[in-house]
């Protein structure tokens, strides 16, 4: 027992250090972000400033339209978020419990796609979406999530299969229509999966720099990711202000996976459990 608890603090000890590591650029940003900006140049490598600028976060803000940035982001990531999960659990219930010619041959023709990279596709999704009146909108980002995403559909249907048949063979017995059973039993079940599905889905979309260089071309309308790199390529020596923006950037997500972190971990770790 001695040896177990001694070999446990150990490991905690060597995580704990191998945590700080990977953090402290993150701390640094931070505490670069609260510099004044001769002071950075100054003294690049001090960690904590001698004056502290919570100002350069006002001036980020007002140096490029950053809020209508953060505005566009939050509006992108809602709506793409609202339609991966609901797209996505519709065909993974289809895929896991309903019974049609073809399925297996189907899903597996789904998974393959997984292996196209994004470039592979860029150019016909760009003719697409042109072709349809929707370039430099929003919905040229929003409306492909409707329609599905190959990961997220497998996500789901392993976490669909852990789900006991005799639930859904109960809920028939009582008159319960499969829309029905999808609705009232499975979904409620599927929350940590579809939990993560939207934390997957809300990170592709705040990360997402391709997208919107791709069909987005008025400035009001850039999300966060690309917005910051207009911000960097037209003051990339004013390096408080990109610290201050770029911790903007960073930090909610910091926010939300340490929120949602058990949530998280425990849709990845039941969907492989059967199937």
């Amino acid at each position: 027992m001695q040896g177990s608890n001694r070999s446990s603090r150990l490991a905690y000890v060597a995580l704990v250090l191998l945590a700080s590591v990977f953090a402290l650029p993150l701390v640094w940003m931070v505490f670069t972000s609260l510099k004044p900006p001769e002071e950075v140049l100054r003294e690049p490598f001090r960690l904590l400033p001698h004056q502290w600028h919570w100002q350069n976060y006002t001036e980020a803000a007002t140096t490029v339209p950053l809020l209508l940035y953060l505005r566009n982001s939050i509006v992108l990531c809602t709506f793409s978020v609202v339609g991966a999960v609901a797209s996505s659990a519709v065909v993974a219930y289809g895929f896991a419990r309903l019974r049609w010619p073809g399925r297996d041959v189907l899903f597996l023709l789904m998974v393959a796609t997984m292996l196209l990279p994004f470039h592979v596709t860029m150019v016909p999704r760009f003719v697409l979406i042109r072709s349809l009146g929707l370039y430099d909108s929003f919905a040229a980002l929003i409306l492909p999530t409707f329609l599905g995403e190959a990961f997220f559909i497998f996500l789901l249907r392993q976490f669909c299969l852990t789900i006991p048949e005799e639930l859904s063979e109960a809920a028939r017995l009582d008159g319960c229509s499969e829309w029905g059973v999808f609705w009232r039993i499975v979904l409620p079940l599927s929350r940590p999966a579809l939990a993560t599905v939207a934390l997957f889905q809300l990170l592709t979309t705040w990360n997402d720099f391709a997208g919107p260089l791709l069909y987005l071309s008025d400035p009001n309308k850039y999300p966060l990711a690309y917005g910051l790199q207009q911000f960097v390529s037209a003051y990339r020596t004013e390096f408080s202000y990109l610290m201050a923006a770029a911790t903007v950037f960073t930090v909610p997500v910091i926010l939300l996976f340490f929120l949602t972190q058990r949530t998280f971990i425990e849709g990845i770790s039941t969907t492989g459990r059967k199937g």
